[in-house]
């Protein structure tokens, strides 16, 4: 019998499992024969995938080798950010959640925290959900002179997104500025093609609006280190070839990796696949200790449940927020049904932060906090948490991230792709499409054609 290794460290991260094996949580993890047998399942995709890195014959695994489309996007970035006080993107699901998770990096959506220069930028403000009083409050309060507006949908025909830029369009107009549509707005969208529809194409192009390259070859929720994802990054500042670099470590070590159980993301995916398969694990949990990954959360949540939830196969994602659940959805994790594997993200803390009085600790009856800082407590909880988990026989892994910047979060990032596929891969079911979501594009389409009533 194979002895598998329980951690595995790149120059980003190390992934522990430990905590998924019945040598910690007894009965309610994997036997060393169970892993054997995922990894054996997981083999034929993680081979496939290290030919694919090999040839380019996986976009995904291609794109992080690219420059090109990072400057052209930069200059047109530039061009639209002149004179601007705000930027705001428009494009939902994959076409926004790869954004935000890079631009929170930078401190976006986290009130006090923010990069170096961050101030002399426009700030960036991104609308992914269509909410009639959201969309009209924003059109009706905003400073269109100062303003300017990034719109995205992979096919174009995207009906939250037209409307925004429709509306957007058409208020920008109302207010007299219809000369300077051209200099306020950038698309990014698939190129044009023979007998391809792109409704988004023909309504910028109507208006004299730039427009860059969607990659055609891939999909919204995994477009995230295209320059959908880093266009966003730009604008906060952030250096979108580490972030690409960071991506591409993991590529190379996946490709170097004498087998599946050698390599991070497809050793997870075993994991993750048998605790499904074997021990009824339904629900995966993602649980980040910074709340500067709270939008990664949400992303991997559109990554897994789009891509495996397919012929009564996948697990459902949960987003959570570390030290915050622990007041609330570890309750469930800790105690209601034994369906749940959790994956913790933490960084190293200790020592960072302000510095608890001890006179006031004392007062307060917490002596155990006093002289210590806010980055020593988060640490003792994100330790204590996975202890806690292993002692009521909850599966759990970790995985910690050395050094929170834009290489780790591409590493992370193309960690998690490469797991999503390979678990699909072991159901056998493709993790590229979503044919549940396409039928619902084309009932509302019909409802929308429909006379009123």
């Amino acid at each position: 019998m194979a002895d598998f290794p329980k951690q595995i460290r790149t120059s980003a991260y190390t992934l522990d499992i430990a905590g998924c094996l019945s040598g910690a949580i007894g009965v309610h993890g994997l036997s060393s024969a169970e892993l054997e047998t995922a990894c054996g399942q997981i083999e034929p995709g993680f081979r496939q995938m290290q030919e694919e890195a090999r040839t380019g014959g996986l976009p995904i695994l291609k794109i992080t080798e690219a420059r090109e489309d990072i400057a052209a996007a930069g200059k047109a970035f530039a061009a639209l950010s002149q004179d601007a006080r705000v930027v705001v993107f428009f494009g939902t699901g994959g076409s926004g959640l790869g954004g935000q998770a890079l631009a929170q990096l930078a401190g976006w959506n986290i009130a006090g925290v923010s990069m170096p220069g961050q101030m002399k930028r426009p700030r960036t403000r991104f609308y992914d959900n269509l909410d009639p009083s959201t969309l009209g409050g924003l059109l009706s309060t905003i400073d269109f002179e100062e303003s300017r507006f990034v719109i995205t949908s992979k096919s174009g025909g995207t009906a939250e997104t037209l409307a925004q830029a429709i509306a957007t369009l058409d208020a920008v107009k109302a207010a007299g500025l219809g000369d300077r549509i051209p200099r306020m707005f950038l698309g990014i969208t698939e190129e044009a093609a023979p007998g391809k529809k792109n409704g988004l194409r023909s309504l910028l192009a109507e208006h004299g609006i730039a427009m860059l390259p969607h990659p055609d070859d891939i999909g919204g929720r995994f477009s995230c280190l295209s320059i959908v994802g880093l266009l966003p990054a730009l604008a906060r500042g952030l250096d979108p070839v580490k972030i690409r670099e960071g991506a591409q470590e993991v590529i190379d070590q996946l490709a170097a990796a004498e087998t599946a159980a050698d390599c991070p993301a497809a050793l997870s995916a075993a994991v993750s696949v048998g605790m499904s398969r074997v021990r009824g694990a339904r629900v995966l949990v993602l649980m980040p200790y910074a709340d500067k990954l709270g939008y990664l959360a949400r992303w991997f949540v559109q990554l897994w449940a789009e891509s495996l939830g397919k012929r009564g196969e996948g697990t459902t994602p949960i987003a959570a927020m570390g030290p915050l659940d622990q007041h609330s959805q570890l309750q469930l994790f800790m105690d209601g049904p034994r369906e749940h594997l959790v994956t913790l993200m933490r960084i190293e803390t200790a020592g960072t932060g302000p510095v608890i009085d001890p006179d006031m600790a004392r007062l307060a009856g917490a002596d155990y906090m006093g002289g210590r800082t806010i980055g020593d407590v988060v640490a003792a909880q994100a330790k204590a948490l996975p202890e806690a988990l292993a002692k009521a026989g909850r599966p759990v892994r970790s995985i910690d991230i050395h050094s929170l910047d834009e290489s780790a979060i591409g590493g992370v990032m193309m960690h998690f792709m490469i797991e999503t596929i390979l678990a699909g891969r072991m159901l056998g079911i493709d993790p590229f499409d979503q044919p549940a979501v396409e039928l619902a594009k084309v009932l509302t389409r019909e409802r929308l054609v429909a006379p009123p009533g």
